[in-house]
């Protein structure tokens, strides 16, 4: 339900609601969204089923009751459904729970007319570091995500999961704030006179060159590589979670459990390239370092180096707008190095001074605003 509606149904996010039509009638939660229509409520199908496993038996309420079968065809919505509200709650599992960036500069966002004038972002202060450069003689590995492409679907998400043997933990442990996904989409509503703009941002580990969860951690776990690599050390870890505390972009996971993996046919789900991590370790996003050490070897086999594009991460690969780009930065030529060089390039909490090897390309937005006197509706940014 919009907000709007749900404050003139008068109930709250995660009270249940009973949904009545002709004698059919559900109850389920009230999920508050941003951007619905005001007279529209929005009920997902495919729960409440009786015979679907140990799994999903039982879960959520059926609403095909309500489908109709009319000349034809199926209509998939219902005029005068009644709501009326209980006095049972229920506390949902989500991801995130806040929706504003509070203004912070956080997903960067130009005109039209600031992009073709170049007037996006100002240059950052010189910083010094404390540290001594990491020298990277063959590969710096970086990732740049364009926001103008990407539409919030998650398949990145996913990808990873499959790839890394991520485990599903549970609403329980969700709502504990203990997921396991090594990748998010942060998701930001803006609210104007004239509707709710969503912004999406994929957010996964930066691998820093300056990384504050290497300064922290007692036992060495965390390394960088010759390669630009943020390493997680399996072995060496100890669960401090002090990196995690200090990491600003909070990409890292805690395994708090040991997960069983005692059933040979659902293993065969299994990444063999990749370890499956026990409990009472901190674990991230490699950049798919599998997939890295894949190319790097079949590269030399065939006695060339490393073309651009062939090692492709999952959640590049996975992503249909074409919103990620992964490469070698040493190689001024890949795509990744002239997507650092243009001007919607910028870095995330660049005061940090982190250096990362994720960075973004600003949104821009196509509000119809003439340029040198030709309306730009329409034009591919």
């Amino acid at each position: 339900m919009s907000p709007n509606a749900a404050s003139k149904a008068g109930v709250a996010e995660g009270q249940v609601v009973r949904l009545s039509k002709a004698g059919v009638s559900i109850e389920i939660p009230v999920l508050i969204q941003p951007g619905q229509s005001d007279d529209c409520v929005a009920v997902a199908l495919g729960y409440g089923r009786t015979k679907a496993g140990r799994v999903a038996s039982g879960v959520g309420a059926n609403a095909y009751p309500f489908v109709e079968f009319v000349d034809g065809t199926f209509r998939y919505e219902a005029e005068d459904v009644s709501i009326e509200p209980t006095s049972t709650f229920v506390e949902l599992a989500k991801t995130q729970v806040h929706q504003s960036a509070e203004g912070r500069p956080l997903i960067m966002e130009y005109s039209l007319a600031e992009f073709v004038s170049g007037h996006l972002h100002e240059e950052s202060e010189k910083q010094v570091d404390l540290w001594k450069p990491h020298d990277f003689p063959e590969h710096k590995w970086g990732m740049v995500v364009d926001l103008n492409a990407c539409v919030g679907c998650n398949a990145c998400v996913l990808s990873c999961q499959a790839e890394n043997n991520i485990p599903v933990v549970g609403k329980d442990e969700v709502r504990r704030r203990r997921e396991m996904h090594w990748m998010r989409i942060d998701r930001y509503y803006d609210e104007k006179p004239d509707g709710v703009t969503t912004r999406f941002q994929p957010m996964t580990c930066a691998q820093c060159d300056n990384a504050s969860c290497e300064t922290v951690c007692p036992v060495l776990a965390t390394v960088h590589s010759s390669e630009g690599l943020n390493m997680q050390v399996y072995n060496r870890c100890v669960g401090t979670r002090y990196c995690a505390n200090n990491c600003p972009f909070k990409v890292r996971r805690f395994n708090w459990f040991l997960y069983p993996h005692e059933d040979a046919v659902a293993n065969l789900a299994l990444n063999p390239d990749v370890t499956v991590r026990t409990r009472g370790v901190m674990e991230k996003c490699t950049f798919c370092v599998q997939r890295i050490e894949e190319g790097k070897i079949h590269a030399r086999n065939e006695g060339r180096p490393i073309k651009d594009g062939e090692i492709k991460t999952a959640c590049q690969q996975s992503c249909p707008a074409n919103a990620i780009t992964f490469g070698d930065l040493k190689d001024p030529e890949s795509s990744v190095s002239k997507l650092r060089h243009t001007k919607r390039n910028y870095v995330l909490l660049e005061e940090l001074n982190l250096r990362q090897g994720l960075t973004y390309l600003g949104k821009v937005r196509n509000d119809g605003e003439t340029v040198g006197g030709e309306p730009k509706n329409g034009s591919s940014l």
